[in-house]
């Protein structure tokens, strides 16, 4: 059964970091891609990083590059989202996905909250 499970959002003050975690099961390597979407309120979901479990190539959006890192951990099932120099426009509620390459994403995780206050 396909599941993801995201941890570590929380609040933090313009320029702090966060690293959000997802465990995904039954495995990281059971999805061809992995990545990461946000969505503020009243905005559209939006793709922030896509990372392939193969090759760990990675890709992300105009928003973030050069501030967010996407990781994986295929022995922990696990990928990550370091996230650094955060601006109150990265508030948005954080959510882990699944799928087939990065413009196909299947499975969703809950979602995590990040809130960046100025």
């Amino acid at each position: 059964q396909v599941q993801l499970v995201e941890s570590g959002g929380g609040s933090v003050q313009a320029g702090g970091s966060l690293t959000l975690s997802c465990v995904a099961y039954p495995n990281t390597t059971h999805h061809n891609c992995l990545g990461w979407f946000r969505q503020a309120p009243g905005k559209v979901r939006e793709r922030v990083a896509a990372i392939y479990t193969a090759d760990s190539f990675s890709s992300y959006s105009g928003s973030v590059k050069g501030r967010f890192v996407i990781s994986l951990d295929n022995a922990k099932n696990a990928v990550f989202l370091q996230m650094n120099s955060l601006k109150p426009e990265d508030t948005a509620v954080y959510y882990c996905a699944a799928g087939l390459n990065k413009y196909t994403f299947i499975h969703f995780g809950q979602g995590t909250q990040v809130t960046v206050s100025s």
